[in-house]
């Protein structure tokens, strides 16, 4: 499976520790976030996951910022793409069974390392359940 993450100055301790955790189990992971706290705009980072899951490049996207809004906000501005903020596993998880999303954000400044891990482990491997939410999430994208 391929990932896509992206993160900006208030992620990177978050960032380290899901790649290494994507990584031990086997994911292929293209990284386009900031290495560093110095402060960036997040759009930079978010656009790249974002086209990625646009256009196949990747499987699901992982996207970081302070609140997690902003980046967020900014992904589902593309096609195809179904984000949702998540601070909880439960919510990672629904999120997935009820909204098809394919990518995940993280608001660094209200989670801790360990939570931000769990969360992307319960988005990866929650399936969407269908059924009655399948004519909800066809409501989503603009015409």
């Amino acid at each position: 499976m391929k990932i896509s993450i992206g993160n900006d100055h208030a992620g990177p301790e978050y960032k380290k520790a899901i790649v290494m955790m994507l990584k031990a189990k086997g994911y292929e992971v293209t990284n386009y976030g900031t290495d560093s706290e110095d402060s960036v705009d997040y759009p930079d980072f978010g656009h790249p996951v974002a086209n990625d899951v646009s256009e196949g490049k990747a499987d699901f996207g992982i996207v970081i910022c302070g609140s997690g809004n902003g980046i967020a906000m900014t992904v589902n501005k593309h096609p195809k793409v179904r984000a949702g903020l998540c601070w909880t596993k439960e919510i990672a998880a629904l999120v997935r069974l009820h909204n098809d999303a394919n990518i995940i954000s993280i608001p660094a400044r209200f989670t801790s390392v360990p939570q931000a891990v769990e969360m992307v482990e319960t988005f990866l491997t929650t399936e969407f359940e269908g059924g009655r939410h399948q004519n909800r999430v066809n409501k989503i994208a603009c015409q």
